[in-house]
Order: structure tokens, then C-alpha cells, then sequence
């Protein structure tokens, strides 16, 4: 088969589409036929050398794809050869075969089209685990599951067009909670609207603590989804409401930052951190069967959608990291075999 390789460290040229040795299931896995993988911006870390994969996973990009399943391993019950998926991966999506544990395989939702499934795994999981699902004790099997995100619940969203942002915003707005968004561009904005975004922020023009405060009576935001980390501590905790959760998925603004303790007790408030790639098996297959059962309906009926930005060959996936990096899509863009 042939797969995206990374040949060292750098910029989207080290992407290298070539010849590999084709993947086997092993027991308990999935082996599918590649049709689309979408672009995240954990792939971009990887090929600069920031993000190596977890041990034992594929060492070729991607976290994400959909395809149709071409052969099952020792053990796995309920999936079928020829039947289309889409999955949450480790990694070597970008490619044209890859394995998966089975408890991390999903159908494709009814409605949506093969290649753009590829879109939902990794932002449907990211999203759910993160903001909508109430947290356990430390036994708990949904532990991670911190945030939860109530009916009528004000929920502040950084980058509200990126994949994950377009995400949380049509789910928010399915469990009846009122959302606000930052972005960079009126264009951007109008479109996070249109997903159903009640409070629009320009990040470059506005400051995203006062318009928050003025939105919400100087109530705050219950709960605030942020890929910025250390730039953006600070006045996301004054952000935050009384009782009020911060959940930190990214660090594109920085690793470290300052803390101001007094607020957040003032304020009864949480951080919580978390990333999904290096998850336990068990923990992942429980987030995706939770997917399953609560994201899948909703886009059965309609009420949640894929955002697709652009769909570019995977042979060319260099010019989809240019895309990315400079954040001018809106959703995801897809790589295609």
C-alpha cells in the first residue's frame, strides 16, 4: 500500500507519499480500506517532531478516517467485510489501509457520505468526552468525562470554526445550551452564526472576557473549550462563571502560564486537561461507544452535521498542512485517496 511518510522533522515538504508494507489485523482489530483521513492539528506537531506516536501505533500521521472494512481479526464480532466506517485512531490514517482496535470503529452515520465521515471521529470524541458528559469518582469508568455542559448553560468555545469548534457548537446548541465562540475573521464568524453560535467574538479585534461578561450579565461562561493553553489562563478563569469549567485541549498559545488561585476559588471553579491520542484502549472505546450512542442520532436526524472545508488528495497531503497551518479553512479539510 502507500502511505503518507514523514522523512524528518519540518515543514509540510518532508510529507512523502510512498510504498509501505500493508498492515495485518492483529486480535481484536479492524483492518479498513482507507477512503478519507482528516487533517488535525496534532498531525502538524508530528511532522515538526513534537507529538511522536504512542507506543506500538503507526508511525505515519493521522487520527482519523473512513473506509469500508476489509478484513476482521481473531475475536471481533459485529462488523462486517465490505461494511463503510469511519474510526478513532493513534495514527497512520493518512494512508490507504490502516488497523484499528474495534471499539474504536463507528458506521457511518446515516446521511453522511463515506469521505466526509472521516471528519467526525476525532471531533466527535474530543467534544463529547470533553464538555458533555458528567465526571466519576476515581473508579469511575467515565472519569474523564468532566465537564458536563447543563440545558441553558453558556459554553465558550476558542476557534469555533476549526473541526472541533463547528463540533461543539451544533452539539451545544442540541442539548439546549446557549454558545459563544471566538474567531479571527468576520467571514468565520457569520459561519459559526449559521451553526447556531449566539455570541460571536473577534478575537483580533474584541476582548473575549469583556463581550462575555456583557452576553451574560456578568454572569460568565459555565463552561469553556480552549486550544490556546498558557495565552489564554488567565482570562479564561476570569471568563469562567461561579461553578464554572475550563477544559484545556490544546497549547497553541503556549505551555506555560501563570495562575491566579485566588480566582479560581473565588470563582468554585475547575481545570481540567486533556488530550485523547495516548487514552488506554478501554477509556477510548468507552468515549467512542458514548459517541455512538448520544452524537450518532442526532446526525441521523440531522441536527449535527459534518463541517467540510475541502477534500485534496492524499498523495498531496503537503499542500492540506499549508491549509491548516494557516488556518484560513473552516471545519476540516479531508485527504482523499
Amino acid at each position: 500500500m502507500k502511505a503518507i511518510t514523514i522523512t524528518e522533522p519540518g515543514g509540510p515538504e518532508v510529507l512523502t507519499w510512498t510504498t509501505v508494507p500493508d498492515p495485518v489485523p492483529g486480535p481484536g482489530e479492524v483492518l479498513i480500506d482507507v477512503v478519507a483521513s482528516a487533517v488535525n492539528r496534532a498531525d502538524l506537531l508530528q511532522r515538526q517532531g513534537f507529538y511522536d506516536p504512542p507506543p506500538g501505533a503507526s508511525p505515519y500521521p493521522g487520527l482519523e478516517c473512513s473506509g469500508h472494512v476489509a478484513a476482521l481479526g481473531e475475536g471481533v464480532r459485529g462488523w462486517e467485510v465490505g461494511q463503510p466506517v469511519c474510526a478513532l485512531l493513534s495514527g497512520g490514517g493518512y494512508a490507504e489501509k490502516v488497523t484499528v482496535p474495534a471499539g474504536q470503529v463507528l458506521p457511518v452515520p446515516d446521511g453522511v457520505s463515506v469521505a466526509d465521515a472521516a471528519a467526525l471521529p476525532e471531533a466527535t470524541a474530543t467534544v463529547w468526552s470533553n464538555i458533555f458528559m458528567g465526571g466519576g469518582n476515581a473508579t469511575s469508568s467515565n472519569v474523564f468525562m468532566i465537564a458536563h455542559l447543563r440545558p441553558g448553560e453558556t459554553l465558550l468555545v476558542h476557534g469555533g470554526s476549526s473541526g472541533i469548534g463547528t463540533m461543539a457548537i451544533q452539539l451545544a446548541k442540541a442539548v439546549g445550551a446557549k454558545v459563544a465562540v471566538t474567531a479571527g475573521t468576520k467571514e468565520k464568524l457569520d459561519r459559526c452564526a449559521e451553526l447556531g453560535a449566539d455570541i460571536l467574538v473577534n478575537y483580533k479585534e474584541q476582548d473575549f472576557v469583556e463581550e462575555i461578561a456583557r452576553a451574560t450579565d456578568g454572569a460568565g461562561a459555565d463552561v469553556i473549550l480552549d486550544n490556546m493553553g498558557a495565552k489564554y489562563l488567565d482570562r479564561n478563569v476570569q471568563a469562567l462563571a461561579v461553578n464554572g469549567r475550563l477544559a484545556i485541549i490544546g497549547m497553541q498559545g503556549g505551555i506555560k502560564g501563570e495562575l491566579n488561585i485566588a480566582a479560581l476559588l473565588n470563582k468554585r471553579a475547575a481545570i481540567s486537561a486533556t488530550s485523547l491520542r495516548a487514552r488506554p484502549l478501554g477509556e477510548k472505546a468507552a468515549i467512542v461507544a458514548a459517541v455512538r450512542e448520544h452524537v450518532w442520532p442526532l446526525l441521523a436526524a440531522g441536527h449535527v452535521r459534518p463541517v467540510v472545508d475541502r477534500e485534496v488528495p492524499m498523495s498531496d497531503a503537503a499542500a492540506a498542512h499549508r491549509v491548516v497551518e494557516e488556518s484560513g479553512h473552516m471545519g476540516k479539510v479531508l485527504l482523499v485517496v
